[in-house]
């Protein structure tokens, strides 16, 4: 990457865009490079789907996955393990890190993450961890809802069919038998679903720098965003 002085920078950075869009991935190469924490808020709204499924909730009754939402207690740490998870997801107390990425919960996630009382009680514990500043927040309503005041906004875009093949290349490399048909299918869902709710529905905010990755490596993605922090004015 190129040698940069950065006089000032963004305290806290928002990264929205669709399910597979390389949020996570950007967001985590930017924290690391400056010591930020970087906070994958759809975490918190897989969490709640993984418990509906694990207590048998049915993830279209509202009021029963909202009072869930409201009583777990979900907690995201450092990480001391040595399986190429970012970090550590509890859930009551339990280790759930990689059962939150199962194909059930990514068939969930989306129905659960439109009630209404389930993103308030995300959104409030998601502004809580961002009161500190020195944080990447990723998700699909952080610019518009959860930090409306973030100091730099972006809107990482790419085509479903480029997102699915990312996606499926990477459950490949971790050794899941995965058909790229069935990721796509699941992909389009979760868009629909996500773009259309009545709550804060995935979309760019207003004054937020639009990406299209599609024709783009990941380092080309993280220097386009490097390159706008020096039209960041504090």
């Amino acid at each position: 990457m190129t040698q940069r002085v950065y006089k000032k920078l963004p305290s806290t950075i928002a990264i929205d865009g669709p399910a597979a869009s390389g949020k996570t991935t950007i967001g985590n190469l930017i924290a690391n490079k400056f010591g930020y924490i970087c906070l994958d808020t759809g975490i918190m709204y897989r969490a709640v789907a993984l418990q509906a499924l694990d207590e048998g909730i049915n993830v279209f009754d509202e009021e029963a996955v909202s009072e869930l939402a409201e009583r777990i207690e979900i907690e995201i740490r450092p990480t001391a393990a040595d399986d190429e998870r970012q970090f550590d997801v509890i859930i009551d107390g339990i280790d759930h890190t990689w059962d939150i990425r199962s194909p059930q919960v990514n068939q969930n996630v989306s129905e659960v993450s439109v009630y209404p009382r389930v993103r308030t009680a995300m959104t409030k514990l998601q502004r809580q961890i961002a009161e500190k500043g020195k944080i990447v927040m990723v998700g699909r309503d952080i610019g518009t809802v959860v930090l409306p005041d973030a100091d730099l906004k972006i809107y990482l875009d790419a085509s479903v069919d480029v997102r699915a093949e990312r996606r499926y290349i990477e459950d490949l490399g971790r050794g899941k038998k995965v058909c790229l048909e069935e990721i796509m299918e699941s992909l389009r869902h979760r868009d629909e679903i996500d773009s259309n709710r009545a709550v804060a529905p995935l979309k760019p905010a207003e004054d937020a720098v639009i990406i299209n990755s599609d024709d783009m490596t990941v380092f080309q993605v993280v220097e386009t965003i490097l390159d706008l922090f020096s039209e960041y004015q504090p």
